[in-house]
């Protein structure tokens, strides 16, 4: 069969920069693309991917569709894209949560770094120890010695087991000595609903999703979990400067597909993150949520993630944290 000289242009691009679909008929992205997101929605990690991807597939030409599937540490949405075929269709939100589950789970259905091919991080961000507004508790102090007078019933909720959120609430209880019980929830949403109920008397949460209502007053921030104050809540301590030094829990997310995805296929997903979160209306938003600008290189994504894991690791050994 005789292919034309334009034809045979045509293919050798295609082949030449990975970016076609099927029989090289269309480039890519030639069909909606599908971002899984290991989170229910009106988390940080949804609020944050929605904003990017809207702009991103404006400029792409094409949807990108938000798939939530919670899971304790996101670990269905994990490996439904670690199995996906890679051809940049299938999109995964990355995060923190990711490299804790690596640290503390002693098996996974998926290798948290050689399954994937990393494109970018998005952003950085810190949580919040929250309580109601009507709550005793003001202080770290206040809630060691709530805890104290409670053993075994003072309840901590966070999302589910293997987030960051439940890690950071099992480091507090380890650094301070508390008898208490971490609850999971499978959402946000239900995290803030316990607490307002006193079904639990605390929340570990990301800052960015729970900002509006800590400045309306629906909720009280008594310490971030980062290693300096949040820029947005100026009067609210860390953890490290409320009584235990050298607690220090941040966290980050980013997009990653599955491995073996056209190296050109990256880079342009790459290339479209960059631009989005760039973007002047990202800039804003993140700057409303609290939010941190925080991109990288496919190569700067993956170092980053190493480091987090074995970051993780050593956290979870030195406060002798029973892994899953």
């Amino acid at each position: 069969m005789k292919i034309s000289g334009l034809m045979a242009k045509v293919f050798a691009g295609c082949v030449a920069t990975g970016l076609f679909s099927g029989a090289c008929a269309q480039p890519y992205p030639s069909k909606p693309i599908r971002l899984l997101v290991p989170f229910g929605p009106g988390g940080v990690g949804d609020i944050t991917s929605r904003a990017v991807t809207q702009k991103m597939g404006e400029a792409m030409g094409q949807q990108i569709i938000i798939d939530n599937r919670p899971s304790a540490g996101g670990i269905v949405a994990t490996e439904l894209v670690a199995k996906s075929e890679p051809d940049g269709y299938t999109l995964m939100l990355l995060n923190n949560t990711n490299a804790v589950s690596a640290a503390m789970f002693k098996k996974l259905p998926y290798d948290t770094v050689r399954d994937f091919a990393m494109v970018s991080t998005l952003g950085a961000f810190s949580l919040g120890v929250l309580v109601s507004p009507d709550s005793p508790v003001r202080t770290l102090k206040d809630l060691i010695a709530q805890a104290n007078a409670s053993p075994g019933k003072f309840n901590i909720g966070t999302i589910n087991i293997g987030t960051t959120q439940y890690l950071s609430a099992e480091l507090l209880k380890s650094m301070a000595g508390l008898d208490a019980v971490t609850v999971p929830f499978n959402n946000t949403a239900g995290v803030l609903t316990a607490l307002r109920g006193n079904n639990v008397q605390v929340a570990f949460e990301f800052l960015p999703p729970v900002i509006g209502q800590i400045k309306a007053g629906g909720l009280r921030a008594i310490a971030v979990t980062s290693g300096t104050r949040f820029a947005l809540l100026p009067e609210v301590p860390t953890l490290a400067q409320s009584g235990l030094p050298g607690y220090e829990v941040t966290s980050w997310n980013g997009i990653a597909v599955p491995a073996k995805t056209p190296r050109a296929v990256v880079e342009r997903l790459n290339k479209e993150i960059r631009a989005a979160v760039d973007s002047p209306q990202i800039r804003s938003r993140f700057q409303e949520l609290g939010v941190e600008q925080n991109v990288s290189t496919p190569e700067g994504m993956r170092k980053f993630l190493v480091d987090e894991i074995a970051k993780w690791n050593a956290l979870i050994d030195k406060a002798k944290i029973q892994r899953q």
